[in-house]
Protein backbone atom coordinates (compact mmCIF):
# COMPACT_ATOMS: atom_id res chain seq x y z
CA UNK A 1 0.00 0.00 0.00
CA UNK A 2 1.39 3.56 -1.26
CA UNK A 3 -1.16 5.62 0.31
CA UNK A 4 -4.10 5.66 2.99
CA UNK A 5 -6.55 8.65 3.49
CA UNK A 6 -9.30 8.55 5.36
CA UNK A 7 -12.84 9.08 4.43
CA UNK A 8 -15.25 8.54 7.24
CA UNK A 9 -14.86 6.35 10.47
CA UNK A 10 -18.10 5.44 11.96
CA UNK A 11 -19.53 2.81 14.54
CA UNK A 12 -19.03 -0.01 11.99
CA UNK A 13 -17.27 0.83 9.38
CA UNK A 14 -14.62 2.48 8.26
CA UNK A 15 -13.80 3.82 4.73
CA UNK A 16 -10.49 4.78 2.99
CA UNK A 17 -9.26 5.88 -0.29
CA UNK A 18 -5.91 3.38 -0.82
CA UNK A 19 -3.57 3.77 -3.32
CA UNK A 20 -1.86 0.11 -3.97
CA UNK A 21 -0.08 -1.86 -6.63
CA UNK A 22 -2.07 -4.26 -8.15
CA UNK A 23 0.07 -7.95 -8.98
CA UNK A 24 0.35 -7.05 -12.45
CA UNK A 25 2.26 -3.87 -11.38
CA UNK A 26 -0.49 -1.20 -12.06
CA UNK A 27 -0.80 1.59 -9.47
CA UNK A 28 -4.57 2.00 -8.76
CA UNK A 29 -6.82 3.92 -6.35
CA UNK A 30 -9.63 2.02 -4.16
CA UNK A 31 -12.52 3.02 -2.02
CA UNK A 32 -12.18 0.35 0.85
CA UNK A 33 -14.49 -0.94 3.53
CA UNK A 34 -13.07 -2.05 6.62
CA UNK A 35 -14.95 -4.21 9.19
CA UNK A 36 -14.79 -5.85 12.39
CA UNK A 37 -16.11 -8.95 11.17
CA UNK A 38 -19.05 -10.82 12.23
CA UNK A 39 -20.36 -13.98 12.83
CA UNK A 40 -24.00 -15.90 11.98
CA UNK A 41 -25.69 -18.86 13.29
CA UNK A 42 -28.03 -21.61 11.78
CA UNK A 43 -29.74 -22.51 15.00
CA UNK A 44 -31.17 -26.09 14.82
CA UNK A 45 -33.33 -28.01 17.19
CA UNK A 46 -33.67 -31.27 18.51
CA UNK A 47 -36.97 -31.53 15.94
CA UNK A 48 -34.68 -30.20 13.28
CA UNK A 49 -36.20 -26.81 12.84
CA UNK A 50 -34.30 -23.75 11.87
CA UNK A 51 -34.49 -20.46 14.00
CA UNK A 52 -34.83 -17.56 11.35
CA UNK A 53 -35.55 -14.18 12.38
CA UNK A 54 -37.39 -11.73 10.01
CA UNK A 55 -35.21 -8.04 10.64
CA UNK A 56 -36.12 -4.81 9.53
CA UNK A 57 -33.21 -3.34 7.50
CA UNK A 58 -33.72 -0.02 6.04
CA UNK A 59 -30.57 -0.79 3.13
CA UNK A 60 -33.01 -3.30 2.18
CA UNK A 61 -36.15 -1.54 1.85
CA UNK A 62 -37.98 -3.32 4.89
CA UNK A 63 -38.24 -6.69 6.57
CA UNK A 64 -35.94 -9.45 5.27
CA UNK A 65 -35.67 -13.24 6.62
CA UNK A 66 -32.36 -14.04 7.98
CA UNK A 67 -30.22 -16.13 10.60
CA UNK A 68 -29.17 -14.70 13.62
CA UNK A 69 -25.90 -12.35 13.27
CA UNK A 70 -23.81 -9.73 13.99
CA UNK A 71 -20.73 -7.78 14.23
CA UNK A 72 -17.62 -8.86 16.43
CA UNK A 73 -16.95 -6.75 19.29
CA UNK A 74 -13.13 -5.71 19.52
CA UNK A 75 -11.33 -8.43 20.92
CA UNK A 76 -14.24 -11.24 20.27
CA UNK A 77 -13.63 -14.29 18.66
CA UNK A 78 -15.99 -15.31 16.53
CA UNK A 79 -17.66 -18.43 18.34
CA UNK A 80 -18.50 -16.30 21.53
CA UNK A 81 -20.16 -13.73 19.39
CA UNK A 82 -22.07 -16.24 17.17
CA UNK A 83 -23.34 -17.58 21.21
CA UNK A 84 -23.71 -13.81 21.76
CA UNK A 85 -26.07 -12.70 19.00
CA UNK A 86 -27.93 -16.15 19.30
CA UNK A 87 -28.81 -15.10 22.39
CA UNK A 88 -29.37 -11.73 22.33
CA UNK A 89 -31.68 -12.10 19.11
CA UNK A 90 -33.75 -15.34 19.39
CA UNK A 91 -33.01 -15.88 23.00
CA UNK A 92 -31.72 -19.08 22.35
CA UNK A 93 -28.49 -20.51 23.85
CA UNK A 94 -26.38 -23.10 22.39
CA UNK A 95 -25.17 -26.10 24.62
CA UNK A 96 -23.22 -26.99 21.39
CA UNK A 97 -21.55 -24.83 18.20
CA UNK A 98 -19.83 -26.01 14.75
CA UNK A 99 -18.18 -23.92 12.91
CA UNK A 100 -19.29 -24.20 9.30
CA UNK A 101 -16.90 -21.78 8.17
CA UNK A 102 -16.64 -18.47 6.66
CA UNK A 103 -17.41 -15.92 3.95
CA UNK A 104 -16.33 -12.85 2.37
CA UNK A 105 -19.56 -10.62 1.81
CA UNK A 106 -18.42 -7.69 -0.80
CA UNK A 107 -14.69 -8.21 -1.67
CA UNK A 108 -14.76 -5.73 -4.05
CA UNK A 109 -14.85 -3.11 -1.83
CA UNK A 110 -15.38 -4.42 1.86
CA UNK A 111 -12.99 -6.76 3.83
CA UNK A 112 -15.81 -7.77 6.18
CA UNK A 113 -15.44 -11.65 6.70
CA UNK A 114 -18.76 -13.49 8.59
CA UNK A 115 -17.79 -16.26 10.29
CA UNK A 116 -20.88 -19.13 10.00
CA UNK A 117 -21.84 -21.95 13.05
CA UNK A 118 -24.29 -24.58 13.36
CA UNK A 119 -25.65 -24.42 16.90
CA UNK A 120 -27.95 -27.11 18.88
CA UNK A 121 -28.35 -28.31 22.22
CA UNK A 122 -30.72 -24.82 22.11
CA UNK A 123 -32.36 -23.94 25.48
CA UNK A 124 -34.43 -21.12 25.39
CA UNK A 125 -33.54 -17.66 27.97
CA UNK A 126 -34.70 -14.17 27.59
CA UNK A 127 -33.91 -11.91 24.20
CA UNK A 128 -31.66 -9.35 24.42
CA UNK A 129 -32.42 -7.10 21.35
CA UNK A 130 -30.31 -3.54 20.78
CA UNK A 131 -32.13 -0.48 20.39
CA UNK A 132 -32.03 -0.27 16.45
CA UNK A 133 -32.98 -4.06 16.40
CA UNK A 134 -36.17 -4.61 15.18
CA UNK A 135 -37.17 -7.86 14.65
CA UNK A 136 -39.28 -11.17 14.98
CA UNK A 137 -38.12 -14.57 15.59
CA UNK A 138 -39.91 -17.75 13.29
CA UNK A 139 -39.04 -21.60 13.79
CA UNK A 140 -39.25 -23.91 10.12
CA UNK A 141 -38.00 -27.28 9.00
CA UNK A 142 -34.60 -26.87 7.54
CA UNK A 143 -36.47 -27.74 4.31
CA UNK A 144 -38.71 -25.46 4.20
CA UNK A 145 -35.85 -22.67 4.94
CA UNK A 146 -33.97 -24.05 1.50
CA UNK A 147 -37.01 -23.63 -0.16
CA UNK A 148 -37.56 -20.21 0.94
CA UNK A 149 -33.86 -19.62 -0.29
CA UNK A 150 -35.01 -21.61 -4.04
CA UNK A 151 -37.83 -19.69 -3.78
CA UNK A 152 -36.50 -16.05 -3.65
CA UNK A 153 -38.02 -15.20 -0.05
CA UNK A 154 -34.44 -15.48 1.78
CA UNK A 155 -31.82 -13.68 -0.05
CA UNK A 156 -29.43 -12.60 2.21
CA UNK A 157 -26.28 -14.03 1.45
CA UNK A 158 -25.09 -14.84 5.02
CA UNK A 159 -28.16 -16.89 5.39
CA UNK A 160 -28.38 -18.46 2.10
CA UNK A 161 -24.43 -20.02 3.19
CA UNK A 162 -24.75 -21.05 6.38
CA UNK A 163 -28.18 -22.56 5.52
CA UNK A 164 -26.84 -24.39 2.72
CA UNK A 165 -23.38 -25.57 4.96
CA UNK A 166 -25.64 -26.65 8.15
CA UNK A 167 -27.19 -28.63 5.34
CA UNK A 168 -24.56 -30.32 4.27
CA UNK A 169 -22.93 -30.97 7.80
CA UNK A 170 -25.80 -32.72 8.95
CA UNK A 171 -26.38 -34.63 5.75
CA UNK A 172 -22.97 -36.08 6.11
CA UNK A 173 -23.89 -37.09 9.75
CA UNK A 174 -26.68 -38.91 9.06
Amino acid sequence: MTSVRPIYKGRIVDLQLEEITLPNQLTVMLEIIHHPGAAAVVAVDHAGAVTLIRQFRHAAGGFIWEIPAGTLHPGETPDVCAARELREEAGLIAGALVRLGSIWTTPGFCDERIHLFLARDLTPTAQQLDHDEVLSVHSVSLTRALEMVRGGEIEDAKSIAGLYQAAEFMKSEA
